[in-house]
């Protein structure tokens, strides 16, 4: 029940997975920003926030009933779309890993690879729920235990991620993860934007800013070679604003590989883990400005070059190809198998903590 109409908290039950409850929570501030996400996979459904001329639109891609992330043929093309991903997010090379001279054989779902933990990811999963009001932030806290040996992975591993949404127009999520073994931790959330609104064809005209002077380019299968490669004189130099359609379609064969933008980029950062500026992104017919800050040490920009059409999104409108782009806030792909990349191990007594916050404005 919200106490004050301009900044509450509601939820919708939505249906039910494997006998439990799955619900739609709504939160909005005090200048009208509305955010929904789902105890199902932890999914980022909704975010809607108004352009220069104060009609909102909903910013991200995703679909308005749970079965539309369920169903077969949604399931079988759906990207990853608003879920947490997790155990470890992005690409395991050859979906194996050793640790401490265990060898932990993955479900392969990108070819040879592994990719954000296989069939059945944290995105595909049901979240225990809960709400609560953290640094005056009506939140929504949800819990999930992955069970010694799920996917593959080792160790029983227990998540919590939190959303909240402040007054700000900082849409937060923080997440945190205990293990009873030796196990690799990588999450992320893979919401698609679109900040011209969800529905509409493309994002090319988006003029995005990331704060690096590295990437880890990929091998043909798209698993880092281990390089940190300079983006001097390359289309992947965002350090100075610029359009993702002015190099996306460059012969470079890092763009070739990955069809388009789907590379880590190494942020810059003056002390490991501190919060800092990872990205930003500009519509500029909408005025609508988002900027991406974040404790990790890498993000993968995606700009949805395999969406589908077949996707029919909460428009009514399908998904194209490059209709949305992600910033996964992220340790890299494939670490367990690249011992100079930043270390995903957690052990027993160990947590993991991480912290990424969306900002908007209008320039």
């Amino acid at each position: 029940m919200c106490v004050d109409k301009q900044k509450c908290l509601t939820r919708q039950l939505v249906g039910e997975v494997d006998d439990k409850k799955v619900y739609f929570y709504y939160l909005t501030n005090k200048s009208g920003m509305e955010l929904c996400v789902s105890n199902y996979g932890a999914t980022v459904v909704s975010l809607k926030y108004p352009d220069i001329n104060g009609v909102p639109a909903d910013i991200v891609l995703g679909f308005d009933t749970l079965d539309k992330y369920r169903n077969d043929t949604y399931f079988e093309c759906n990207p990853f779309m608003g879920g947490v991903v997790g155990r470890f997010a992005n690409r395991i090379g050859g979906g194996v890993y050793t640790l401490d001279d265990i060898v932990y054989k993955l479900e392969k779902n990108n070819g040879q690879n592994c990719l954000h933990s296989g069939i059945r990811g944290f995105d595909k999963v049901v979240w225990d729920p809960m709400t609560s009001l953290i640094d005056t932030c009506e939140s929504v806290v949800l819990t999930y235990i992955s069970p010694d040996g799920e996917g593959g992975f080792g160790g029983t591993l227990t998540t919590t991620v939190i959303y909240s949404l402040t007054d700000n127009n900082e849409f937060r999520i923080s997440y945190r993860a205990t293990t009873d073994k030796p196990t690799v931790v990588n999450l992320t959330n893979h919401a698609y934007f679109n900040l011209s609104g969800e529905g509409s064809e493309s994002v090319l005209d988006t003029v995005v800013m990331i704060n690096a002077d590295y990437f880890t380019p990929s091998d043909f299968l798209q698993i880092p070679t281990g390089e940190f490669m300079s983006v001097e004189n390359t289309p992947f130099d965002f350090r100075k604003p610029i359009t993702i359609g002015a190099g996306i379609n460059n012969i470079h064969d890092q763009l070739v590989l990955g069809n388009g933008y789907d590379h880590n980029w190494v942020l810059k950062k003056e002390r490991d883990g501190e919060l800092s500026l990872a990205a930003t992104a500009h519509d500029p017919s909408s005025g609508r400005f988002m900027e991406v800050f974040t404790t990790e040490p890498g993000v993968q920009f995606y700009t949805g070059n395999n969406l589908k059409d077949a996707l029919v999104g909460k428009s009514g409108k399908p998904y194209i190809a490059r209709s949305g782009f992600c910033f996964e806030t992220q340790h890299f792909p494939d670490s367990p198998n690249k011992p100079q990349f930043p270390n995903t191990v957690l052990r027993p007594g160990e947590t993991f903590e991480s912290s990424t916050i969306y900002k908007f404005s209008l320039r």
